[in-house]
């Protein structure tokens, strides 16, 4: 089997041009936040959730009713990780993960599920356009959250793809559910890269795609499968 040196630079291309934005879910100290929370993401980059402490999730809602579920406001199903415990995973030296890939510019609103997490201020935006509408702000969407009377989780985890990896980029293992406009998927999510990256699923309004693996090292292990081919 050959390769040109145009297919070659193409497959070096897709694996860098993917960027993936690391959210730090919770934290060791107990801190209610998502980290950061405010973050700018083109089409086709990947959003991984890593949560770091306590029990917290990670759910889709929209501008206007925080804490509540998207699905339960519009027909997009939105994602939903499920709840995260890290104690257990702590323990063995392992990072639950959660992630997804954007797949458009607008905005995307998230928060916690957990108790009053939301309430408190666990929310966060993902490609926040005041320049188009100056008060759908993540300072308004919290403040419209720290009002709502309830917070509401999904029925069930949709999207995304969840898995437990270590820090120095053990294989994680455990399944996502995704659920699209056109259709429903299950994907097992399993990696291994020097980031602790998990694999990516469909998700309506937010993930597409085929599962895949995605991190820094993704590029270096392209490249290690390319000169294996030129081998064979």
């Amino acid at each position: 089997m050959q390769f040109t040196t145009a297919a070659l630079l193409t497959l070096l291309g897709a694996a860098s041009a993917q960027k993936v934005h690391v959210v730090s879910v919770g934290s060791t100290n107990g801190t209610l936040a998502f980290s950061p929370d405010n973050v700018k993401a083109d089409v086709g980059d990947m959003l991984q959730f890593q949560f770091r402490g306590g029990n917290h999730s990670v759910a889709q809602s929209n501008f206007d009713n925080p804490c509540s579920p998207i699905a339960a406001h519009t027909n997009t199903t939105g994602i939903f990780s499920g709840y995260q415990p890290v104690a257990a995973s702590q323990a063995m030296g392992m990072i639950p993960t959660y992630s997804v890939m954007v797949s458009a510019k607008t905005p995307l609103w998230f928060y916690c599920s957990q108790a009053k997490h939301c309430q408190a201020g666990m929310v966060m935006v993902v490609n926040e356009n005041t320049t188009a509408n100056s008060s759908r702000s993540l300072t308004a969407f919290k403040t419209l959250a720290k009002a709502q009377a309830a917070n509401v989780a999904p029925t069930r985890a949709s999207g995304g793809t969840s898995g437990t990896n270590s820090t120095t980029g053990s294989t994680g293992g455990s399944t996502g559910s995704g659920s699209g406009s056109s259709g429903t998927g299950t994907t097992s999510g399993s990696g291994s890269t020097t980031s602790g990256t998990a694999s990516s699923a469909t998700s309506s309004a937010v993930a597409t795609g085929a599962a895949t693996m995605v991190g820094v090292s993704s590029s270096v292990g392209l490249v290690g499968l390319v000169a294996a081919m030129f081998m064979l």
